[in-house]
């Protein structure tokens, strides 16, 4: 099942990510790894590595598969890290992030897709996820500090509590904007009080739902 797909990954990241300018050779090996088909209906898998978002039910997606790689490669990750997600949506940048970060916990806010999320990590073995059913807009204080954190859905600005849970020195990518358009955000934590940004680009994602960004 896994080898059926192989030579589309490898086209995907021969095709999308490495003329874009992803190089970090940790990332593209993730990326030709990770089977992004089994995070998907399989009605779905011809689809599997276009270069598009895909639906994954309840009004989310899974985000096209250049936003995954420049997202990861943006936290710089060397192997050691703990990793916060804000989105665990279909699982498929947990499992990227899994392969790159020794340790990651991801909150997701919706039951079915975090069940749907967690039956697939446990297919493809991956023991290094921690996945809980919260508002993520609040962070998981009790693993805080992280080395790194991701967010997988638009905010009008960054929750403070996942700027007051980031590692002095680590890195939050997050898609900041309206409910339209957004740009796509690194942060850098420079002090308690202090960061620099990076903007990387436009981007389309869906809303951040939670007490502190979009209500419901």
């Amino acid at each position: 099942m896994f080898n059926e797909y192989y030579s589309k990954r490898q086209q995907m990241v021969d095709t999308q990510l490495i003329p874009r300018g992803i190089h970090d050779i940790r990332v593209l090996n993730a990326m030709r790894k990770i089977p992004r088909h089994l995070f998907l209906d399989e009605a779905l898998w011809p689809q599997a590595y276009e270069d598009h978002p895909l639906p994954i039910g309840e009004k989310q997606t899974i985000s096209q598969p250049y936003i995954v790689a420049l997202m990861t490669e943006a936290l710089q990750l060397k192997g050691k890290e703990k990793i916060l997600e804000i989105g665990t949506g279909s699982g498929y940048q947990t499992a990227i992030l899994a392969e790159l970060a020794e340790q990651v916990y991801t909150i997701e806010r919706i039951p079915v897709i975090a069940k749907r999320a967690r039956k697939t990590f446990d297919e493809l073995k991956c023991t290094n996820i921690v996945i809980t059913i919260s508002d993520g807009t609040r962070g998981w204080q009790e693993h805080a500090p992280y080395d790194g954190i991701i967010v997988t859905a638009a905010a009008p600005r960054t929750p403070n509590p996942l700027f007051e849970q980031l590692e002095i020195g680590c890195k939050l990518v997050i898609p900041i904007g309206d409910e339209h358009f957004q740009d796509l955000m690194l942060y850098t934590k420079e002090g308690e009080d202090t960061h620099k940004e990076e903007n990387y680009g436009g981007c389309r994602f869906v809303k951040l739902i939670g007490e502190h960004s979009w209500k419901e």
